[in-house]
C-alpha cells in the first residue's frame, strides 16, 4: 500500500481528480492534503471527500519539522504537487528522494522556472506564438520545472486562443493523464 500526500495551493481541481482516482484502489490511496493557504478552496475539496488537511505557513514549512512530522505519522511514501507554489525545501527533497512529483501546464524546459505557473504560462505561450503547449509531469529537485520528466501531453495553441481557452484546454489534459502517471511510477517504485 502507497500513501499519497498531496500539497496545493488553490482550487484543488487536480487534487480532487487525484482523490477521486485513487480512492477505488486497494494499492494506493491520498491520506493527506497539505496546503499553505488557509482560504484555499481544495481544503473544502478535501473535506467533501473525507481526507483529512493541514494548513501551514512559511516559517513553519521552512523552519521546523512540523510538515515533515506531519507526512512520516501518516506513513507518506509519495508527494504530490498540485498547483503548489512555493519551492519545495532540501529537507522534504532528502526524506522522499525521488518520490515528489510535480505538474506543470506546459511543455517544459519550455515556460518553467520560477513565477511561471497559471495563467502566467498561458500568457507567454500565447505571446510567443506557439502553435502548441500541453503538461508536463515530472519528479522534483532543488530548482523549479527542472526534474526527470515523467510524461507530457500535448494540445494545440489556436490563433484565437485567450489564457482562459488554453487553460481549459490544458486542464483536461491534467485531469485526464496526472492520476495515471501518479499510478505508472508507484508500480515503477514498487517493481524495484
Amino acid at each position: 500500500m502507497s500513501n499519497i500526500a498531496i500539497f496545493a495551493s488553490g482550487s484543488g481541481s487536480n487534487a480532487e481528480q487525484i482523490i477521486k482516482y485513487f480512492s477505488e484502489d486497494s494499492e494506493h490511496a491520498v491520506k493527506l492534503i497539505l496546503s499553505n493557504k488557509a482560504d484555499a478552496y481544495v481544503l473544502k475539496r478535501a473535506e467533501n471527500l473525507s481526507v483529512p488537511s493541514v494548513v501551514f505557513d512559511r516559517q513553519t514549512f521552512y523552519n521546523t519539522s512540523q510538515v515533515l512530522d506531519t507526512l512520516l505519522a501518516a506513513e507518506i511514501d509519495i508527494i504530490v504537487l498540485a498547483g503548489f507554489l512555493w519551492l519545495v525545501p532540501d529537507y522534504l527533497l532528502t526524506t522522499f528522494p525521488q518520490r515528489i512529483i510535480n505538474i506543470h501546464p506546459a511543455l517544459l524546459p519550455d515556460f518553467g522556472g520560477k513565477g511561471m505557473y497559471g495563467a502566467r504560462v498561458h500568457e507567454a505561450v500565447i505571446r510567443e506564438g506557439r502553435k502548441k503547449s500541453g503538461i508536463t509531469i515530472h519528479l522534483i529537485d532543488e530548482e523549479y520545472d527542472r526534474g526527470r520528466i515523467l510524461f507530457q501531453a500535448e494540445c494545440p495553441v489556436l490563433p484565437d486562443d485567450t489564457p482562459d481557452d488554453l487553460a481549459a484546454r490544458i486542464h483536461q489534459l491534467e485531469h485526464r493523464h496526472f492520476p495515471e502517471t501518479i499510478k505508472a511510477y508507484l508500480q515503477t517504485l514498487h517493481a524495484l
